[in-house]
């Protein structure tokens, strides 16, 4: 039986998250906050993610792009109001806390301020939203959830 070069991808293809946190967590140096990561994952591979994917954008911009399917949105603003609103999507299991926002500016600095406050893996996806966009990700409609 041979493969083609489409079915050897598809054999050794890891998911990015679980690869690339593996890296992160025993080979790259994370100094000041051990439980802080920032990978670049592909679309299909964020959608698989198991832990909680918040998008920390403003309202207006979940409107106008759209989120990832299966994200919660908690706008960030500052770290104790962002845990607050946090907490109930949380569990005793500390899975890891993935952030997104428009372009990874906004999730740079919320993960490194949010590990400093919680014992869960908190990860910054890198280049955020646009980035998936770009790749070919196409967001699903902001519902709002308040009447």
């Amino acid at each position: 039986m041979s493969l083609n070069s489409m079915d050897v991808n598809q054999k050794y293809r890891c998911p990015a998250i679980a690869l690339l946190l593996t890296i992160a967590f025993l080979v790259l140096p994370h100094p000041a906050h051990s439980n802080y990561y920032s990978v670049a994952p592909d679309p299909g591979d964020l959608l698989q993610f198991n832990g909680v994917l918040v998008d920390i954008r403003e309202p207006y911009e979940w409107q106008q792009t759209g989120i990832v399917e299966g994200s919660k949105t908690i706008t960030y603003r500052h770290t104790e109001d962002f845990i607050e609103h946090l907490e109930p999507h949380l569990n005793q299991e500390l899975r890891p806390i993935a952030l997104i926002c428009r372009t990874g500016n906004r999730t740079r600095q919320a993960a490194h301020l949010l590990s400093q406050k919680v014992d869960a893996p908190v990860i910054n996806i890198e280049g955020g939203i646009f980035r998936l966009m770009h790749l070919g990700y196409r967001p699903v409609p902001y519902q709002d959830e308040e009447p």
